[in-house]
């Protein structure tokens, strides 16, 4: 028997005032897209951002939990904890987070959500424009057969990224605050701002957050435990041409856009997302705006291990140099800005959250799909910053885009999970993390 298994847990007797579905349906339809362009001068990046956290803020104040909204439209909120005095379990405040924003990607305005019995096959969004989600091109929609989905209308995102998350952490409290017989220890909750255009963490508030250790609810498919995600880089790839007229230009004009697309062809055409997966990196190349006088790339560099996203890094800067010597001066400029790195080094000390995480997905007969986010979260970058911070699923799927859904039995379930993580928490002792963490490296996780 694992020391996870000598842990009780309680079925909550009363359900929450409102149903976590009820507070993601309210919330979808605020619509609360990041904007980069707006990014500079405004924190949150977006109007409709201010206007979900003060609903969250509300929200929380009706479950009786005094909720804090700060200058930077951070939402924040402790249920305090139930235990008697003299019981040394939970002793670590323990969080969980998720974020307002959605992606802007495609617009979250007037979002139309419909609930549909899947029962396979292609499944149609929008009749009138041809918009379908076709099972050949998303065979993830053939496990999720017989069950009930959220979709939209396909002209717009469904907004699950992330807020089934923040719908679920809301009935999380919810549920808590009708069950006071759930014992739990302190719960602190986090609702961040911009996190689809990569600043969730970045004025995020540890102190008054409060918490010792955390999870983000950003994940996708029911299931998903992660705690290793890229290392992240933005470059911008700047070529200086000279113009001359063409009709004298032998020997004196440099075309920066051509110059341009001669640095992308010292890349390996494989080494890009559409042909990488797992824990392969890759280049990606964003946007190309060029003409004769000047020519701008900007590239993603992303990579798991830190070596080889050092060695990514330094061919950029040779591919440059290189191109330098062919035009005989120095055209080529790159810039190059660390975004996040792998949290993974920052969980493996607290490797009892993902021990946890684990046991309590169990209980609630979820299976773990542990697998590296091909990407970043705020958990990323707060993990190094002291907080730890895995990911665990939501149930949505698609993300980013028209095709997006949610899986209704797979988000319930995650309130399932919820509910009995907190209290595997409450039973949990402080001085088994070493054993824990131990036991994960010796299953070799």
């Amino acid at each position: 028997m694992t020391e996870q298994d000598q842990l009780t847990t309680v079925e909550a007797k009363h359900a929450p005032q409102t149903d976590a579905l009820t507070y993601f349906l309210r919330y979808i339809d605020v619509e609360s897209t990041s904007d980069e362009a707006r990014a500079e001068q405004h924190w949150p990046s977006s109007e409709g951002q201010l206007r979900l956290a003060r609903l969250l803020q509300a929200d929380l104040g009706r479950l009786g939990l005094t909720a804090s909204l700060d200058e930077n439209g951070y939402v924040m909120a402790r249920i305090p904890s139930n235990l008697p005095p003299e019981r040394p379990a939970g002793a670590l405040k323990l969080g969980f987070i998720a974020h307002m924003d959605t992606a802007p990607d495609l617009t979250a305005r007037n979002v139309r959500p419909r609930q549909v019995h899947y029962e396979g096959g292609d499944l149609v969004l929008n009749e009138e424009k041809g918009i379908v989600m076709k099972e050949a091109l998303f065979p993830n929609l053939s496990r999720h057969r017989g069950e009930d989905l959220i979709v939209t209308d396909g002209q717009t995102l469904l907004g699950a990224d992330d807020k089934a998350g923040v719908a679920a952490l809301l009935a999380l409290a919810d549920t808590l605050q009708q069950n006071p017989d759930i014992p739990h220890g302190e719960i602190c909750l986090a609702f961040t701002p911009d996190e689809e255009i990569g600043r969730g963490a970045h004025r995020f508030n540890l102190a008054a957050f409060g918490a010792d250790v955390a999870y983000t609810v950003d994940g996708g498919p029911l299931g998903e435990l992660e705690y290793a995600n890229f290392n992240a880089a933005g470059a911008v790839v700047t070529v200086t041409g000279r113009n001359v007229h063409p009709g004298s230009a032998k020997g004196k004009l440099l075309n920066a856009a051509l110059a341009a697309r001669d640095y992308t062809l010292g890349f390996d055409r494989q080494d890009t997302p559409e042909h990488t997966a797992g824990r392969e990196g890759f280049f990606h190349l964003l946007q190309f705006d060029g003409s004769v006088e000047k020519a701008v790339l900007q590239y993603i560099i992303r990579d798991f291990d830190r070596e080889s996203f050092e060695a990514r890094k330094q061919q950029m800067q040779r591919q440059a140099e290189l191109l330098n010597q062919q035009l005989g001066e120095t055209a080529v400029q790159v810039d190059i800005q660390d975004q996040y790195y792998n949290m993974e080094e920052q969980i493996r000390p607290h490797f009892y959250l993902v021990e946890l995480a684990r046991e309590a997905m169990r209980r609630c007969g979820v299976t773990p799909l542990e697998q590296p986010i091909r990407g970043g979260t705020d958990g990323a970058q707060l993990s190094f910053r002291g907080l730890p911070c895995p990911n665990l699923f939501t149930g949505g799927d698609n993300f980013h885009g028209r095709y997006e859904f949610l899986s209704l039995p797979e988000f319930r379930k995650l309130g399932d999970v919820l509910l009995c993580l907190v209290q595997l928490f409450a039973g949990w002792r402080p001085d088994q993390t070493a054993a824990a963490a131990d036991t994960a490296e010796m299953r070799g996780q």
